[in-house]
């Protein structure tokens, strides 16, 4: 059977953080520049951490350093880990028992395409119990516009599997416009889960291939992966 590959996005469609990773931003942002952000007028939504990073600095007139980057990632990082264990977050509905049946199935390819920092994906997902069913991913590390991650995300697949994926056997699965838009780059088809912070009629008028009010009908959801 031809090998599909799947790039699922993090917050919002994968789990909610219960706040963890904004908090993350804040307290980061405060301890390297001394600065209270409410992030009110950072777009964060469907966003890359890199490009997050980019808005706050240029709010604040502060220099895109590699200096400054690193040290709010790693402040940042430090706080998310802390953060985690007394937020409120969980796994969204059907993504605990679509992940354990798409996992055994040798014609898939589990993989994440995330605005997240890759170790900040990683300290995410391993709290919620899910970081082993992913093989790789595209992150904020590979470039702030997330429309280029699909090309990394590529790259990576046929690095591990010897194997070019076409578009038309590449789904991106996502909660946010960006995440649509990021499948478009690629040619890939947009699967649009309305577990975050858009509704499905917002979703919907963006015409994505496939659309979920949310992920908890299992079959459902396979039906578009066979």
């Amino acid at each position: 059977m031809e090998k599909k590959l799947l790039l699922f996005d993090i917050d919002g469609t994968l789990l909610t953080s219960g706040g963890a990773g904004e908090r993350a931003l804040r307290r980061g942002f405060r301890d390297r520049f001394g600065i209270e952000d409410d992030l009110g007028r950072i777009e964060i939504a469907g966003r890359t951490d890199s490009g997050i990073a980019r808005q706050m600095l240029a709010y604040h007139g502060l220099p895109e350093t590699p200096e400054n980057l690193t040290a709010f990632f790693d402040g940042y990082l430090h706080f998310l880990a802390e953060e985690l264990p007394s937020s409120p977050g969980t796994l969204l509905p059907g993504i605990l028992p679509l992940l354990e049946a798409l996992k055994p199935r040798t014609d898939i390819v589990l993989a994440l395409l995330t605005g997240n920092l890759a170790r900040g994906a990683e300290i995410k997902l391993t709290h919620y119990g899910v970081w082993h069913y992913f093989e790789f991913g595209a992150y904020a590390d590979d470039h702030h516009d997330r429309n280029q991650l699909g090309h990394f995300a590529r790259q990576r697949a046929l690095e591990k599997h010897g194997v070019e994926f076409p578009p038309a056997r590449i789904y991106v699965l996502g909660d946010t416009p960006h995440d649509i838009s990021c499948a478009r780059a690629i040619g890939a088809k947009a699967v649009a889960i309305a577990t975050g912070k858009f509704t499905v009629g917002e979703l919907g008028g963006l015409s994505p291939d496939f659309l979920f009010t949310d992920l908890s009908d299992v079959p459902a959801v396979l039906k578009i992966f066979r």
